[in-house]
């Protein structure tokens, strides 16, 4: 393909759909530059939108970046072309994560055509799950997704599930006594006051859920400290039904195989009429992120726990303008 085949208003409409990916906090810290006379479109990461406090070695960061990466492939696979992806182009910059290449129709993923319609439908739900068990052939459809970016997605037996929830809940304990942590939480959250941050960014009040009647299930609570004075409270599922997304390394390489591989597995899940939540508190903590895995399991570390399961749809949350976050050199 031709370097005048990237064309400003393709370009533009690629990132448009790469970027309702889900990232930590919805901080989007992703970076794109369009290259046109190299035939390349570079994803950096933005280290100013990182989590200093729950990331300090940026692999949500990765995650996030690695996931808007699979949306565009997915963005590009729906209008024929094939997407070539170099990750970690130039070792001496660490932000520079991926190179893109556009190609022809012959080598496109025909998975990633279906999945693109699911990229304005997928949005993280806090809401109340069924007590309705997934049959296994969605399962392991989401299995299948998660191989075919080289990660493994492990369905939990009752004693790891039980054991995952209880490192969840130590790790609210944990957030509770860090201030500095809670603070970062904060200024991602918007409940409307005035000196809070842009509307296109964080998380707004309707997507924090209702307040859970018993703690039963894995939703990070992002009003711990009610600011949101009408929010109801309501009871969720009491067997919440949970994944685990992991790679047998653990360095930025894997980190962004990891973000595509959550990406294709939720636009999966999405299709096939499931609702899904992500829940990284237990992995923010050194000390509880390497009981996560099951000892017994070949992944050898975790990078995000999901919740599946039927619930009400709900609203996704705010992207900023493509202007903000792509530009042509």
């Amino acid at each position: 393909m031709s370097p005048t085949d990237l064309t400003r208003p393709l370009v533009t409409s690629l990132v448009k759909d790469a970027v309702t990916a889900p990232s930590m906090h919805n901080a989007q810290p992703w970076k794109f530059v369009c290259r046109a006379g190299a035939g390349i479109i570079e994803l950096h990461g933005d280290p100013l939108r990182g989590m200093p406090h729950e990331d300090p070695d940026h692999r949500a960061l990765h995650l996030g970046c690695g996931a808007a990466l699979l949306g565009l492939r997915a963005a590009a696979a729906h209008r024929g072309r094939h997407a070539a992806v170099r990750l970690l182009p130039r070792p001496e910059d660490r932000w520079h994560f991926a190179d893109v290449e556009l190609h022809g129709p012959d080598d496109i993923d025909r998975d990633l055509v279906a999945l693109h319609a699911a990229l304005p439908l997928r949005h993280t739900s806090r809401f109340p799950f069924t007590e309705e068990r997934i049959p296994s052939e969605l399962t392991d459809a989401l299995c299948s997704a998660a191989i075919l970016e080289g990660c493994r997605l492990v369905l939990p037996g009752a004693w790891h599930t039980e054991a995952v929830l209880g490192l969840v809940h130590d790790s609210e304990r944990f957030e509770a006594a860090d201030a500095a942590v809670r603070a970062e939480i904060a200024a991602w959250t918007r409940t409307g006051a005035s000196d809070e941050g842009p509307g296109t960014e964080g998380i707004p009040s309707y997507a924090f859920g209702p307040r859970q009647y018993d703690v039963t299930s894995p939703v990070r609570d992002f009003d711990s400290s009610r600011r949101v004075t009408a929010r109801v409270s309501a009871p969720f599922e009491k067997r919440p039904q949970i994944a685990l997304l992991g790679t047998a390394e653990d360095g930025p390489e894997d980190w962004l195989k990891a973000g595509q591989a959550l990406q294709r597995v939720l636009l999966r899940a999405t299709l096939d009429g499931l609702s899904t939540s992500l829940m990284s508190q237990p992995l923010e903590w050194s000390e509880l992120r390497s009981v996560v895995r099951d000892p017994a399991s070949t992944t050898g570390f975790v990078h995000m726990v999901l919740r599946l399961g039927y619930g009400p749809q709900g609203r996704a949350t705010p992207r900023r303008p493509v202007s903000e976050v792509l530009t042509f050199d």
